[in-house]
């Protein structure tokens, strides 16, 4: 029995050309895809979504996928991004509106039990999380290390699975291995519950990534969420990439950090309760200032107050890698708030 959210994604895949239209009203049609920038519906090209199934069966319609930062995902997630909803409720009666379908009826005696995850649900999220490993000693830690991150306590979001399942997609070929070693990091919500993961696949002894199409991908719940390293506190930083805290965590070990995964997740993040200024390590592209813009808003309206931090380079793993952590300080310690500076910056 599908669940409401699996028939409405299936109606929606059914009129993925006129959600696309809609939603996503800057791309345009070429072939069996819709092309537009990113899930923010910025002009461009990066982001295709298929209109209709490959005759293979190994594409289905409604799937996206964003050829610059690797987000994949369906047409609710569209919708999600786009309308700013923040609960699966929320995503549910839009989609609903613009399929114009009735609203639910009222759940009548106890839902049926599961006795299998899905893939890519929550609870298979959590299932991978149980099955892997500490981080200490693993390849993982050989991979964080070899991108000049060491500090890799005070927080327990990372794991390690030494045969997590890849599942190949057509940019791979054939032949292409069917699990990998994997750095697992937890995606948790504000209470500390894991509602999905992202697995950073490696190849075999050489301390990268692995030679797939896509070496990272997320599963589970993951709007609004986040993987959190440290407890939440007054000032946070926010991003979206796992290095690239983990890079500003090697400068300011004690300041609780959140990887969002994405420009759009990071636009979305739940606040929680005690914060009361963020820093954002956003991407220098459109997406990452689509994301900050949000993020600015919805911070405003809360009392929030919201302070970009830039790196030198691309990111600020470029700039741990390329300048090492005494310099990263200095360029931190100029973007901070003087209290903020003395409280969280590490000093030699």
């Amino acid at each position: 029995m599908h669940s409401p959210a699996s028939q409405i994604a299936e109606r929606l895949a059914e009129n993925a050309e006129a959600v696309c239209r809609h939603y996503l009203s800057k791309g345009r049609k070429e072939g069996r895809y819709w092309l537009v920038g990113d899930v923010h519906n910025t002009p461009g090209r990066s982001l295709y979504v298929r209109l209709s199934a490959s005759a293979d069966g190994r594409g289905a319609a409604g799937k996206w996928t964003d050829a610059q930062s690797g987000d994949h995902g369906d047409l609710l997630d569209i919708i999600a991004v786009t309308r700013g909803c923040r609960t699966m409720r929320e995503i549910l009666d839009e989609a609903r509106r613009f399929l114009s379908m009735p609203a639910p009826l009222p759940p009548q005696g106890p839902p049926l039990r599961r006795t299998k995850a899905p893939s890519g649900t929550a609870e298979a999220a959590r299932r991978l999380w149980a099955a892997s490993k500490p981080i200490t000693g693993s390849a993982a830690a050989s991979y964080l290390a070899s991108r000049k991150i060491t500090l890799l306590t005070g927080f327990d979001a990372l794991r390690f699975h030494p045969r997590c399942y890849y599942r190949a997609s057509h940019e791979d070929g054939p032949g292409v291995r069917a699990a990998w070693p994997a750095m697992i990091a937890a995606v948790t919500d504000l209470d500390g519950s894991v509602t999905g993961v992202h697995r950073t696949w490696l190849a075999l002894g050489d301390g990268g990534k692995a030679p797939v199409a896509y070496p990272r991908r997320a599963m589970g719940n993951l709007l609004g969420h986040g993987v959190r390293f440290g407890r939440a506190g007054a000032v946070m930083v926010a991003g979206e990439g796992i290095e690239t805290m983990l890079s500003l965590r090697e400068a300011m070990p004690s300041m609780p950090a959140i990887a969002a995964l994405s420009a759009a997740h990071l636009a979305a993040i739940l606040f929680p309760a005690v914060l009361r200024r963020l820093y954002v390590a956003r991407d220098d592209d459109p997406a990452g200032a689509g994301a900050l813009a949000a993020l600015s808003r919805r911070a405003m309206s809360t009392g929030i107050e919201v302070v970009p931090l830039e790196p030198r380079l691309d990111d600020f793993n470029d700039d741990l890698s390329a300048f090492g952590r005494g310099r990263l300080v200095a360029h931190l310690l100029d973007q901070l708030r003087p209290e903020d500076a003395e409280s969280f910056l590490m000093r030699d």
